[in-house]
């Protein structure tokens, strides 16, 4: 299994950040393609294509960070949507939702969210999911 490291960058060499810049400007469309980007930065073509998938910012948006949400509803109309409607009022973003299919008029659902965008804690969010009428044994899974 490989090892990550988070490093203060004052302890790297400083070709790591040049090579996260022009990944950056790649990705933000301020340079057409490699050539210009590393050039740009002032590094090598080789430089670039050795580290460019070893090294990354800890604020990269590669970095999301996500959750996975068990809950029970109520098998009536209208109660998932009021749990998407708290996901998007949240500035989370759904990736995958999971639903059983009900037996004695409940069904287990399991939402997996990216947080990234998240204006409220993680706890508040499931506080909003425990309010929602239809909705029980909220648990937080997982989260990264």
């Amino acid at each position: 299994m490989k090892q990550y490291y988070i490093v203060d960058q004052s302890l790297l060499p400083e070709m790591f950040g040049k090579v996260i810049a022009a990944r950056q400007l790649l990705e933000e469309g301020k340079v057409a393609n490699i050539s210009e980007a590393v050039k740009a930065v002032g590094i090598s073509r080789g430089s670039y294509y050795k580290y460019k998938d070893m090294v990354y910012s800890t604020d990269d948006s590669s970095w999301n960070r996500k959750a996975v949400i068990a809950l029970m509803l109520n098998d009536r109309p209208g109660v998932l949507s009021q749990l998407l409607k708290q996901v998007a009022d949240s500035g989370a973003s759904i990736l995958t939702i999971n639903q059983n299919i009900p037996i004695h008029q409940m069904a287990s659902v399991v939402i997996s969210l990216d947080l990234t965008h998240i204006t409220i804690t993680i706890d508040e969010l499931l506080t909003k999911f425990k309010q929602v009428e239809g909705a029980s044994q909220v648990r937080l899974v997982s989260i990264e």
